[in-house]
C-alpha cells in the first residue's frame, strides 16, 4: 500500500481517490453490524471494484481494509473467530488418501500423462488431503485467485492420480525478480497481477517415474495462460516459483528450461513490512509463457 502527497492510496494495482476512501469509511461506519467479508463485498459492489471476468476483488478487498484499519484510518468490526487462532483448516483423511503401493517404471510405459482442473466437490476434498499428507508444507487457503490441478497417468488402462498443481497469486515482493523484470514499485503494484505463482507442486510419494514431474510442468505451462485468463478474465505473461534448497534441488524446473534468478531473503510471499522474520530463504525460478513478457510486465 502506498499513501500519495494527494492524499489517494495505491494499492493490488488500483488507485483509491480520497472520495473511494471517504465512501468506504462511511460504508464500514453504516454497516458494522456486517462481517469484515461481508463489508469487503459491500465495498466492491459499491466502488466497482471488480476481477476482469466480473467478480468481486474481495480477499484483496479484505486485505486492504486490513491495511487501512492499522493506519488508522478506518475501524472494522472484531474479527469473528469460529476456530482457535493459530489452528489449522481441517482436512478429512479417507482411504483414498493412504499410502499405496510403489508405481515404478518409464514415463511411456504410463501415458498418456495428462493435468485435470479439479471440478468438483469431491476432487477438491481428495486434493487437499493428498497435498495436506504428502506435501511439506500442507494445506494452506491461497492468497487471491488460484487454480488447482491434478496429475494423471494410465495404470492398467486406468486414469491414475499421480500428483496435484496450484498456481495462485504472485508474491508481493521478491527482490531479485523485481530487479530481474526492471520494475519499479509502481509499476510492481499496477503489473503484478499478470505473474502467477506455481505455489504447489506435489508428485505423490509412492510414484517412482522418471521425468514425471518436469512433464508435468511442461503439460501445465502449456494450459496455464489459457486456463487462467478462462477463468479469471486476464492473461498471465510469467509463471514464479520458489524451491527449498534445504530440500529439493530444483531439478524438474531446471529440466523444463525455468530460469534461476536467485534466493528470497526469507521474509514470506506476503510480507510487505519486513515484520516476518524466521523464513529460510527459497530458491526463486521464473518461467515466462510469452517472448514479449517483460515489455508488457513494464510497460515499455
Amino acid at each position: 500500500m502506498k499513501i500519495c502527497n494527494d492524499g489517494s492510496i495505491t494499492f493490488s494495482g488500483r488507485i483509491f481517490s480520497s472520495t473511494d476512501l471517504d465512501e468506504i469509511k462511511d460504508i464500514t461506519e453504516t454497516f458494522n453490524a456486517l462481517s469484515r467479508n461481508e463489508i469487503a463485498g459491500t465495498v466492491c459492489e459499491c466502488i466497482g471494484w471488480f476481477r476482469p471476468n466480473g467478480k468481486y476483488k474481495q480477499r484483496e478487498c479484505y486485505e486492504f481494509l486490513t491495511l487501512l484499519e492499522q493506519q488508522g484510518l478506518i475501524q472494522l468490526p472484531a474479527v469473528k473467530r469460529t476456530k482457535p487462532k493459530g489452528s489449522r483448516t481441517h482436512i478429512i483423511k479417507t482411504k483414498s488418501g493412504e499410502q499405496r503401493e510403489p508405481v515404478e517404471g518409464q514415463i511411456n510405459d504410463f501415458a498418456p500423462v495428462t493435468l485435470s482442473a479439479i471440478a468438483s466437490k469431491d476432487e477438491l476434498q481428495l486434493w487437499k488431503e493428498l497435498v495436506d499428507r504428502y506435501h511439506y508444507l500442507g494445506f494452506k487457503v491461497p492468497f487471491g485467485a488460484h487454480l488447482r490441478y491434478f496429475l494423471h497417468i494410465t495404470v492398467g488402462g486406468r486414469k491414475t492420480v499421480a500428483g496435484c498443481l496450484q498456481f495462485s497469486s504472485p508474491a508481493w515482493r521478491i527482490s531479485c525478480r523485481d530487479k530481474w523484470i526492471g520494475w519499479n514499485d509502481d509499476v510492481r503494484c499496477r503489473n503484478l497481477q499478470y505473474i502467477i505463482n506455481n505455489s504447489r507442486f506435489l508428485v505423490l510419494p509412492w510414484i517412482k517415474i522418471k521425468n514425471l514431474a518436469s512433464r508435468a510442468l511442461s503439460i501445465a505451462l502449456n494450459n496455464i495462460a489459457y486456463d487462467w485468463e478462462k477463468r479469471y478474465g486476464l492473461r498471465p505473461v510469467l509463471v514464479e516459483t520458489m524451491v527449498d534448497p534445504s530440500r529439493y534441488k530444483g531439478t524438474c524446473y531446471k529440466a523444463s528450461n525455468w530460469i534461476e534468478l536467485g534466493m528470497t531473503v526469507g521474509r514470506g510471499r506476503m510480507d510487505r513490512k519486513n515484520e516476518r522474520k524466521g523464513h529460510s530463504p527459497k530458491l526463486v525460478y521464473v518461467y515466462p509463457l510469452c517472448h514479449d513478457f517483460r515489455k508488457l510486465l513494464t510497460g515499455c
